[in-house]
């Protein structure tokens, strides 16, 4: 087939592998859609496959590191068990930053029942943070969608039922900036700035709330301080199965 190449026209052919056209466009986001319409793909599921298949083993780390030959992709992946205990450090850290204004401040001023919260608050809070688990997942897809050229069609979710985890996945690629706002929004919405409110009222299930979801986004905060170190006009593919992405240089 024929391919448009810096006012030029290459043959291609059909059977090309993917991932080393991509590289020819990577500056826009129209050049993927044409590339998809070129190709008769109808998402990026195809070429994620056709990217796993040529990753060759990378070096075993915290962060794992894949470099796809001939195809300027480079696959980052986070480990699963590093990233659990890294979510225990940042509840820790999260407790102590907000922990000690919140009785700084109201310590004296409530009722230590009342401060403490009864068992209908907590009961509520529970229940609550078993909503919320589903809605931080919401909240990725309907931020990726704004940075997506496809939008909402390129948002999947899912199931993991060997760790009982929903996941949210976005089958295109995009920006670099783009992908760290949608991974990074629920942590705020949904740690922060109840955190943050929880002190101003005065109560501490909700306090709990917000300090519980910061730490349910310590792989979302891994993986943005990871494509902090990135070139911000690459593009980013995120990983359809595991906790990470291609970074399309």
């Amino acid at each position: 087939m024929v391919v448009k190449k810096g006012g030029k026209v290459q043959l291609v052919n059909r059977n090309h592998n993917y991932s080393q056209i991509i590289p020819l466009y990577r500056n826009d986001m129209e050049d993927f859609s044409y590339l998809r319409s070129r190709l008769e793909i109808k998402s990026f599921s195809d070429l994620q496959e056709n990217m796993e298949e040529q990753e060759v083993k990378g070096r075993r780390s915290s962060t794992k590191e894949t470099l796809v030959p001939q195809s300027g992709l480079k696959k980052v992946a986070i480990d699963i068990v590093k990233a659990n205990i890294f979510a225990v450090v940042i509840m820790v850290v999260a407790a102590i930053v907000f922990l000690v204004p919140f009785f700084w401040i109201w310590a004296g001023k409530k009722p230590i029942g009342e401060l403490l919260g009864g068992f209908g608050d907590w009961s509520i809070t529970f229940i609550l943070v078993i909503v919320g688990i589903v809605v931080h997942e919401l909240i990725h897809g309907l931020t990726w969608a704004c940075y997506a050229k496809s939008g909402w069609k390129s948002i999947s979710f899912g199931v993991m039922w060997k760790l009982l985890t929903p996941y949210c996945h976005c089958d295109e690629p995009m920006h670099i900036p783009g992908y760290m706002m949608g991974s990074m929004m629920p942590c705020v919405i949904l740690g922060v700035i109840p955190a943050i409110a929880a002190i101003f009222i005065g109560s501490l299930p909700m306090l709990a709330w917000g300090i519980f979801f910061i730490a349910a986004a310590a792989g979302d905060i891994w993986m943005t301080w990871l494509l902090t170190k990135e070139n911000p006009w690459s593009m980013v593919l995120d990983h359809p199965s595991e906790a990470g992405f291609y970074i399309i240089d």
